[in-house]
């Protein structure tokens, strides 16, 4: 019988040709219980069987820094000088300090006078404050109380003296202006007027205001009612959203040249009593008077009721404005905004529709002008 470890004629032990490899030691705990803290394996000879950096080699990925050895990874933190890796990302430079930044290049054409703006940088139109109309805008130091308003003008100022229904404040004239008004209108007026430089008068009402050398602060004109409006002979004429103040006081001049009753707009959507729309009437506004309505079309009803004609111009009409057809009839003619025309509502409510006769084939005509031929095309007798 041979020995329990003897293998061929060797005798008894472990064969010569296959040395003994110690197995590594292993936790003998029971299942379920924790692990025993035993530190890392070692072998026969006491030397932890891990890695001098603390991770296997075979199981360390590459780049991961091991444990207990230096941080590779940026800022003051770096001391062998290496370049930090980022996984799943190119590496790049980073600056060594806090506060650093590598140099950036920045070039903007500059010509010998001005700065140049680059295109990226400049503001679009869009960003652009839209342009005011014409007699929007509010004059540069003309601030008044509340219910007044400024009157500029030789024809405005005049007008507003001649008129007993408007309460005047204040006369500002040069020497110039007051020897023109003294001409049209005998003295004494109402208000004592006060005499300043054209510079004054350019600094409360703004340069780009053509004055004359004449400023009448005045109270606003109280509003008639429809009732007193139909007592006064002559058509009627109703602004269905015309906004522009200079128009509207354009439409004023032709109103009072062709014995308009009234002239009739919107409350929210047509401008105010300024100074621009007088000087643009030229007198008229303290002639004619006019109304504002909260609604267009009852108003149109309402005008209806009391036996009068509406009429809408429009240029897509088929019938032609005609006096003759229209002789024996009390017209109010509707017109509207320039552009946008008639508004659906107001059109409807019409009792009928109407074009301007133009043979010359011009498309459409400025809202006042159009407003002048249809006035004298419904006043002619023949």
């Amino acid at each position: 019988m041979k020995p329990p470890h003897s293998r061929g004629p060797g005798g008894s032990g472990s064969p010569p040709d296959k040395p003994s490899r110690a197995k590594p030691p292993y936790d003998k705990s029971p299942r379920g219980a924790p692990p025993s803290r035993r530190g890392p394996p070692r072998d026969a000879a006491g030397t932890p069987t891990r890695h001098p950096g603390g991770v296997p080699a075979k199981n360390r990925s590459e780049g991961a820094r091991p444990y207990g050895g230096p941080r590779q990874d940026s800022g003051p933190n770096r001391r062998d000088g290496a370049k930090p890796v980022f996984r799943g990302q190119p590496a790049r430079t980073v600056p060594d300090r806090l506060g650093q930044a590598p140099p950036v290049s920045v070039s903007i054409p500059v010509s010998p006078n001005r700065l140049s703006v680059p295109a990226a940088v400049q503001r679009r139109p869009q960003d652009q404050p839209a342009p005011r109309e014409p007699g929007h805008e509010k004059p540069r130091g003309a601030d008044h109380p509340r219910g007044t308003v400024w009157l500029y003008g030789h024809h405005a100022v005049v007008a507003a003296l001649a008129n007993p229904q408007r309460r005047l404040r204040k006369l500002l004239l040069t020497e110039e202006a007051e020897t023109a008004l003294a001409k049209r209108l005998q003295p004494p007026w109402p208000v004592a007027p006060e005499r300043v430089e054209r510079a004054r008068l350019e600094h409360l009402l703004g340069r780009d205001v053509v004055h004359q050398g004449a400023a009448l602060l005045a109270d606003l004109l109280a509003s008639s009612g429809l009732a007193q409006t139909l007592e006064r002979p002559g058509p009627i004429l109703v602004l269905d959203q015309v906004s522009d103040p200079r128009n509207v006081g354009a439409i004023l001049r032709s109103a009072a040249a062709f014995g308009v009753a009234a002239v009739i707009v919107q409350d929210r959507n047509a401008p105010d009593e300024t100074g621009a729309l007088a000087k643009a009437a030229s007198g008229a506004l303290e002639r004619v008077p006019l109304l504002r309505a909260v609604n267009i079309a009852r108003t149109l009803i309402a005008l209806k009721a009391a036996g009068c004609w509406v009429v809408g111009l429009d240029g897509d009409a088929g019938t032609a404005l005609s006096g003759t057809a229209l002789s024996g009839r009390r017209v109010v003619l509707v017109l509207g905004a320039e552009g946008d025309g008639l508004r659906r509502l107001s059109r409807e409510t019409c009792d009928e529709l109407a074009s301007l006769a133009m043979p010359g084939g011009m498309e459409s005509l400025n809202v006042a002008a159009a407003t002048a031929i249809a006035l004298y095309e419904v006043t002619r007798k023949e």
